[in-house]
């Protein structure tokens, strides 16, 4: 079974999900690069077709994604999709924090579309969110200031152990 990520953007989920699908000899899904892959960038799918038309095309990806026995990194919007929501109610999700201070670099010059307003609009759309990913979230982890392989070490050998199934939320 998958496991998957969620979390705010620049929290770390695509370098993680990479590094964690190394240590268990899994393949990597983002959801995002999925989607660029196959309509272009995700601002040019936002200036040309909106949000909603974007959204649409992550819930295909998100399908397509957790379809397979990999670990899967979500956009961070993802989450609003209610079937999405449902998706996961079954599945070992790792939740990916970071603090603003942290992010506030991660962020900088980003061509993200709902990151325009910097920091502020990053902060605005975690707060809209957070309830959303903590009660989605199996477990948590925070990458403001701890190495990145550390923490992905630490998620491969939770999803291995029978601690990450279902049901000890």
């Amino acid at each position: 079974m998958s496991l998957v990520l969620i979390g705010p953007m620049g929290s770390g989920k695509t370098k993680l999900g990479k590094r964690i699908a190394a240590i268990l000899g899994k393949p990597f899904v983002d959801t995002d690069r999925m989607i660029v892959a196959e309509h272009g960038t995700i601002a040019e799918l936002f200036e040309q077709f909106g949000e909603a038309r974007f959204r649409e095309l992550e819930r295909v990806a998100v399908e397509d994604a957790l379809a397979q026995d990999a670990v899967v990194a979500l956009g961070g919007g993802a989450i609003l999709n209610e079937q999405t929501q449902a998706d996961l109610a079954d599945r070992r999700v790792a939740l990916i924090t970071v603090s603003a201070d942290a992010v506030a670099p991660r962020i900088t010059g980003t061509k993200r579309p709902l990151l325009t307003g910097g920091i502020e609009s990053w902060t605005r759309i975690l707060e809209s969110r957070r309830e959303t990913y903590e009660r989605l979230a199996t477990r948590t982890w925070d990458t403001s200031s701890r190495p990145l392989t550390a923490i992905a070490e630490e998620i491969a050998a939770w999803a291995a152990s029978d601690e990450s199934r279902v049901g000890t939320r």
